[in-house]
């Protein structure tokens, strides 16, 4: 799979991109980043690459053809490619959709930044908006990087146990229950009984129950 950015700040995704899992990927030749530094397609000597925007108001614009000639370089011929655009507008991103975008051959974020994305761009371009949570960032570099490991992980071969994206949360509208590992005894708690029986059948309707009680009591929209 190849991901694409279009970024004003490529440089901050190198510590995310060049760590743990993500890092692997792309040795493994499982994943393929490129990134669009948006600054070189702005205009003029200062390379600008907003303005104000029409009917007052205030911060600044980024302008609909500077991104369309920076979109330019990805163009390709196939079904299973997407834009994407990082803002506070988009539908709420879910296990779901990083499901549904890990399938594609290419996908592209583009980056928000400043007041907003000129809406001539988003209508032509974008083929969704994507929202990482009920609040505003300076920036869709964060909300990418979000996006990006979540789509990675889910690729397959990309994890050693592919069986690790099955029982987690949000795979079934469930959130995970406890999980436990050595000491066997920690600060005068030990572990569930269950958890060290050896049986399969009760481990596993135990870990259920426990994710339907989480979820009761963190997320019991989910459950709707």
């Amino acid at each position: 799979m190849k991901i694409s950015i279009i970024t004003l700040f490529p440089q901050v995704f190198d510590p995310i991109l060049n760590s743990s899992i993500l890092k692997r990927a792309q040795k493994k030749g499982k994943i393929q980043f490129k990134f669009i530094n948006l600054r070189d397609f702005g205009e003029g000597k200062h390379q600008v690459v907003d303005g104000r925007p029409y009917g007052g108001g205030a911060g600044m614009i980024l302008k609909p053809d500077v991104l369309s000639s920076a979109l330019e370089k990805f163009k390709v011929q196939s079904s299973k490619f997407k834009v994407v655009l990082t803002s506070a507008n988009g539908k709420p991103y879910k296990q779901s959709k990083a499901k549904e975008l890990s399938k594609l051959d290419h996908l592209v974020i583009v980056c928000g930044h400043y007041e907003g994305i000129d809406q001539r761009f988003i209508d032509k371009y974008a083929d969704e908006e994507i929202s990482i949570g009920d609040y505003v960032l300076t920036g869709g570099e964060i909300p990418a990087m979000v996006i990006i490991d979540s789509i990675t992980r889910l690729i397959p071969g990309v994890l050693e146990k592919p069986e690790a994206v099955i029982n987690e949360s949000f795979t079934e509208n469930f959130l995970e229950g406890p999980q436990y590992t050595r000491p066997k005894v920690f600060e005068g708690k030990i572990v569930p009984k269950v958890l060290l029986s050896g049986n399969h059948a009760k481990i596993a309707k135990w870990r259920t129950q426990k994710s339907l009680a989480k979820t009761k009591k963190v997320r019991p929209d989910l459950l709707k």
